[in-house]
């Protein structure tokens, strides 16, 4: 129980899973000695995060100082809400609601200005990360945030900066969009990030109640198609922020719930006000009962100090979580191995579009397995989408498991033997073939002669027709 109120932390009878329990996380794993620097809204310094705020920087100036702000205002929830998702320790749930990165340190990057986020605060942000990612050691950075123009990368400032970040060392997650309408915009339309759509469990446990979000999908302005995984977006636990009437609100239901039948019209008095119920008079203990847990539902209350938030804005930084439960097994990992081994642990929802999930939804406990065991070093000078060297086309593959490896696709009548990749000793897949004429070809990866994949480091794709996807080679001046 924390001593700083005399609430109990006890969860409604709409509580949520917690994270962990959704992607079949580690439990000894928490992000430990890795960093997070998180682009948003605002940030109060909420219980679950106090004491791991390694460094807090408003590129506005208007609130310099995060432990000076004694009343939470509109744009404070948002970041706040983000991060206690991803790294907050649960102190306010005596554990329930951790993020999988609870050990971890945290940079606090506030970017509106009175709510707002124009792009220059976001590239602004950016900056101030590249410029003081050795100081704090910044592993990781997520951007639950989305720029204002349909860019692309290569005319996107922000994606500039994001792919800068990734090209020193630092992993970028970034937040799909909410729209299954739109493709996602900048940052989330950079190749170099990790862009994050969402999935929803409807709080139950198991695969098959696994379900695709409505995220932002497609193929975005430069032809690549994002995002590349998906994790939960829907049934999030996070923090109801302090010293607001819905903290007090959310606290007064919570005993009005729990409370024994004899004690509900006394509580009633002394803290139906409180609770959003003060116009209710004169009603019978089962009334009092019934107003209680509707409230409880619509303020979307999971346990005394938290509720059920949706959004990719949550699927990003839990995917960031995840990542840092990597670096935590492997510190030597690399932003492209990091990438690598989400997708490759992911799990597809069967039966919905391969377009709208990537690779599926990530798995922690077989991501942080296989980091362990990971002994490569994967950079964009050995590990990189096709490319033409000379007179041949040149591509790369990494699996450790595979025991042989094709590149099949049009040029080749989709035929194995033709293409055939060598392993090299850093663990590479590579192979060579003739370049060919102008125009699109399509091609997957055939592993063992037995299993297809796409090709995990080429963003250009196309469905399928078989519920996958085929990645695109374009030669020459192909529109």
């Amino acid at each position: 129980m924390d001593n700083t109120h005399d609430h109990s932390h006890r969860q409604t009878r709409t509580a949520v899973i917690p994270t962990p329990d959704k992607l079949r996380a580690d439990p000894s794993l928490t992000g430990r000695g890795v960093t997070i620097a998180f682009l948003d809204s605002g940030f109060y310094p909420h219980p679950d995060i106090a004491g791991r705020i390694a460094a807090y920087h408003d590129v506005t100036g208007a609130e310099p100082d995060i432990y000076k702000i004694q009343q939470p205002d509109g744009h404070h929830w948002h970041g706040t809400q983000t991060v206690v998702a991803c790294a907050g320790d649960g102190k306010l749930s005596d554990g329930t609601y951790r993020g999988l990165a609870s050990g971890s340190q945290l940079v606090l990057v506030k970017v509106s200005d009175r709510g707002r986020i124009p792009d220059a605060n976001i590239e602004a942000g950016l900056r101030w990360a590249i410029a003081n990612r050795e100081r704090y050691g910044i592993r990781i950075l997520n951007m639950s945030l989305g720029g204002d123009e349909d860019l692309a990368s290569s005319e996107s400032e922000i994606d500039r900066l994001a792919a800068e970040l990734v090209a020193a060392g630092v992993i970028v997650t970034v937040a799909a969009g909410n729209s299954d309408a739109t493709h996602s915009l900048p940052p989330a339309n950079s190749p170099n990030v990790i862009t994050v759509g969402g999935s929803s469990d409807e709080n139950r446990l198991g695969e098959r109640v696994l379900e695709l979000y409505h995220s932002s999908y497609g193929t975005t302005r430069d032809g690549i198609v994002k995002p590349e995984v998906i994790a939960p977006a829907m049934y999030v636990a996070a923090p109801i922020l302090p010293a607001t009437s819905d903290f007090a609100a959310a606290e007064a239901l919570a005993e009005l719930a729990a409370a024994p039948e004899y004690r509900l019209p006394e509580l009633m008095e002394k803290i139906g006000e409180a609770a959003g119920l003060g116009g209710l008079t004169g009603i019978s203990i089962d009334e009092i009962r019934r107003a209680a847990e509707h409230e409880i539902v619509r303020r979307r209350i999971v346990s005394t100090h938290y509720q059920h938030v949706d959004g990719t804005s949550f699927a990003a930084p839990i995917a960031a979580s995840v990542a840092a439960q990597m670096l935590e097994c492997n510190p030597a990992l690399t932003p492209a191995a990091v990438k690598n081994i989400l997708i490759s642990t992911a799990r597809k929802i069967a039966g919905r579009p391969s377009l709208r999930q990537g690779f599926g939804v990530i798995d922690a406990g077989a991501a942080t397995e296989l980091a362990k065991a990971e002994s490569h070093a994967l950079d964009t000078c050995s590990y990189f989408p096709p490319r033409i060297e000379e007179r041949s086309i040149v591509f790369t593959f990494h699996d450790d498991a595979a025991g042989s490896v094709d590149v099949c696709g049009d040029w080749n009548a989709w035929r194995r033997g033709v293409d055939t990749m060598t392993r090299r000793e850093d663990g590479l897949w590579t192979c060579e073939t003739p370049c060919r004429p102008s125009g699109v070809y399509r091609y997957k990866f055939l592993i063992d002669g037995e299993r297809w994949s796409e090709d995990p480091s080429h963003g250009f794709k196309e469905d399928d027709g078989f519920g996958g996807v085929n990645s695109l080679l374009r030669i020459g001046g192909v529109e």
